[in-house]
């Protein structure tokens, strides 16, 4: 008889001031396939379930069973804060702290002491203020493992990746190079397979400007960088469409014809994404050595503490990662596993 693979996942809590805390008490509390360990400053958690009077128990990780994960038992893995918290205000002093969360999950997965992360928000802002440099979670992993990553955010039954991902527009086009779309392409095709499971993914490609250029009249992009790097992976057997106007990318008829759409910056993509499923999507980051997913939305410092908070795209996240370290284990056991299309 085969034991059943449960994966161990930990869940970095996030910006303490905000509602990353709040969301994975609520998360907590609901059954999963898979062991959970928190990374968190234990009396904050402590101090936040009071407030939100939510039953939890807390361990300690390292006593954590082998079982699925129960409700309202949360395991520790305890990070101390700098300052005491106070919910709704940014801390610059605690900066420290967050980016101590995402230094230690990275890893411990990466010694697979976890088999994938999972990340509550972050505060962009209060990060830099502290005088470290912080971009986004996607850069800061990706220079933590370095990686090239790419950036997708999955639902609504869509999977959207990011040829850009935190630029000014204005900066857009001189970042879409023909080595840095190759390069995205491939992990996009190689993560589809990896850790989706999909033997032969279909990617679509959207154009960069309006009407994808308009034969060269709207902008060369196309035609000088974009064609040309799909002509070069089509002939690698990659199964790609483009470059795709993207005003009519995003409909039905299209959408069920692929299993990933390309944009190529961020709110060419994301507006359609987070329109249909706002509070369950999921953040992936494809090409790193590890598995990584993380919610949809950011800190809402005006709830933290409240009990107003949804944890729908936390839960969504963590049922993600499982799925993507089951298909993972398979894939590294078995070969190329997948809907054979």
């Amino acid at each position: 008889m085969t034991t059943e693979y449960l994966p161990t996942l930990v869940v970095t809590t996030g910006e303490p001031a905000g509602i990353g805390p709040d969301i994975c008490l609520q998360a907590a509390q609901q059954p999963f396939d898979c062991r959970l360990i928190f990374l968190a400053d234990r009396n904050l958690l402590r101090t936040r379930a009071e407030t939100l009077q939510l039953p939890v128990q807390f361990a300690d990780s390292g006593t954590i069973p082998p079982g699925r994960h129960q409700p309202g038992r949360l395991y520790v893995h305890h990070v101390p804060l700098a300052r005491k918290v106070e919910a709704g205000v940014l801390n610059p002093a605690n900066a420290a702290y967050v980016t101590a969360l995402l230094r230690q999950a990275t890893t411990g997965c990466c010694s697979q002491q976890y088999d994938a992360m999972v990340t509550a928000p972050v505060h962009k802002g209060i990060i830099n203020d502290a005088g470290i440099p912080f971009t986004g979670h996607t850069e800061y992993l990706a220079g933590l493992t370095h990686s090239q990553v790419v950036m997708m955010l999955i639902g609504g039954g869509m999977r959207v990746a990011l040829a850009t991902t935190h630029l000014p527009l204005k900066d857009v086009a001189a970042a879409i190079t023909a080595e840095n779309l190759e390069s995205k392409l491939r992990i996009i095709h190689h993560d589809l397979i990896a850790r989706f499971a999909l033997s032969r993914p279909r990617i679509a490609v959207a154009g960069l400007n309006p009407h994808a250029g308009e034969s060269g009249h709207l902008g060369r992009e196309e035609i000088d960088i974009i064609i040309p790097v799909l002509e070069k992976l089509r002939g690698e057997g990659i199964r790609l469409s483009g470059p795709l106007p993207a005003d009519t990318l995003f409909n039905p008829h299209q959408l069920a014809q692929y299993d990933c759409i390309l944009a190529m910056f961020h709110d060419q993509g994301l507006p359609v994404l987070k329109h249909a499923s706002f509070g369950t999507g999921v953040n992936i980051t494809l090409g790193l050595p590890i598995i990584r997913t993380s919610v949809d939305h950011g800190t809402a410092l005006d709830l933290a503490g409240s009990g107003k908070t949804e944890s729908g795209s936390l839960v969504t996240a963590i049922q993600a990662a499982i799925e993507l370290a089951k298909n993972t284990r398979l894939t590294d056991t078995h070969g190329h596993t997948g809907d054979g299309r």
